[in-house]
């Protein structure tokens, strides 16, 4: 394709837009976002409400919009006011939602998925079922899928492996992790992320979990000092909609929001794989580190022990405690789709 047709095409692709949105009618709604100290919130979701959606709709659709910490809601609130109403569009962690039914945490289990590429494999597989359960259970329509970059550990004081996370304080966010820390002789501490800094500082924990680049962005590395990859997740984040409302849109609205959530999820997947990069960069030392700060945290490789222990673990405890939370007919689901997805099985005569 030659450069006078590259102009042809974008000013074709300028002009469809451009009718597409002469056909929107005019509207306001409301959105809550995810932790603003994320790079897929101050990288991908902002720019989307504030920019993205009033200019693709020519200012038809404006927004009033705000991250979850900013607007000082809490996670477990988030479904709730999207089940309600309160807000027509939200964003969140699934696995945080797992109070509310066990299925949100289905493709998230705490060490599924050792690349992005396996978790997005298993999300996909599991996003209808999860659209289903949040349409019937919760009114709420799933528009889309993100993540950040990997889980991992992140400690005050020097360990050497996974052994030496017996006896300690970690702080998690998800039942399925909590599951994962007992069995190694972890003592868990559930602590939203905007707590976790004064509670490494003060020694509330001894370690923490939370992403590579999301710990770096906000001052992880200035009450930490020891960086342990063993992944515990990837802490899979969902995009929605009150289903009432949704469906109250002409569907010329409704096709607008589709296509915009396709591009933001597909974005949103594109700057955790970056994120992932640029982390390891950034937290040891070296460059380019473009998303993040540079820090100075000392690794602790993985061995290759603790990823058999890894694997068993997985295996052993994470899975079989899942499918006892969720139900034999769920785990006999997660094993026809995720299951297949990362060549795992629930054995179902355990549950």
């Amino acid at each position: 394709m030659n450069k006078r047709h590259i102009v042809t095409l974008i000013g074709s692709l300028a002009l469809a837009n451009a009718a597409a949105a002469a056909d929107l009618p005019e509207m306001k709604v409301n959105a809550i976002g995810l932790n603003s100290k994320t790079i897929i919130s101050f990288g991908d979701e902002v720019p989307f409400w504030t920019e993205t959606i009033p200019e693709a709709s020519g200012g038809k659709i404006t927004v009033e919009f705000s991250p979850i910490d900013l607007a000082g809601i809490k996670d477990p609130q988030i479904m709730r006011m999207t089940t309600l109403g309160v807000t027509d569009f939200a964003g969140g962690d699934i696995s945080k939602m797992a109070g509310d039914d066990p299925v949100f945490e289905g493709c998230d289990l705490a060490g599924l998925a050792l690349d992005i590429e396996t978790a997005y494999a298993a999300c996909s597989a599991w996003a209808p079922v999860m659209g289903r359960v949040m349409e019937e259970k919760f009114n709420t329509k799933l528009l889309g899928l993100g993540t950040n970059p990997p889980q991992v550990f992140w400690c005050r004081e020097e360990l050497s492996g996974l052994a030496d996370l017996k006896g300690r304080k970690v702080r998690v966010f998800n039942k399925t992790m909590d599951d994962f820390i007992n069995a190694v002789g972890g003592t868990t501490v559930s602590l939203p992320f905007a707590e976790v800094v004064p509670a490494l500082q003060r020694g509330v924990v001894d370690c923490a979990v939370t992403g590579t680049l999301s710990g770096n962005t906000a001052g992880w590395p200035e009450v930490s000092e020891y960086l342990y990859p063993m992944y515990m997740g990837w802490s899979i984040t969902y995009e929605s909609a009150n289903l009432d409302k949704w469906n109250s849109f002409p569907p010329e609205v409704q096709a607008f929001f589709t296509e915009q959530f396709q591009q933001l999820e597909k974005k949103m997947w594109e700057t955790a794989a970056k994120a992932q990069a640029d982390a390891e960069n950034c937290n040891f030392g070296k460059q380019p580190c473009e998303l993040g700060k540079v820090a100075e945290m000392t690794p602790v490789p993985v061995s290759d022990a603790d990823r058999e222990k890894h694997k068993e673990l997985m295996q052993d405890v994470v899975l079989l405690e899942w499918g006892r939370r969720c139900g034999k007919d769920c785990a006999a689901e997660w094993n026809d789709t995720v299951g297949k997805a990362v060549g795992l099985q629930i054995p179902l005569d355990k549950l």
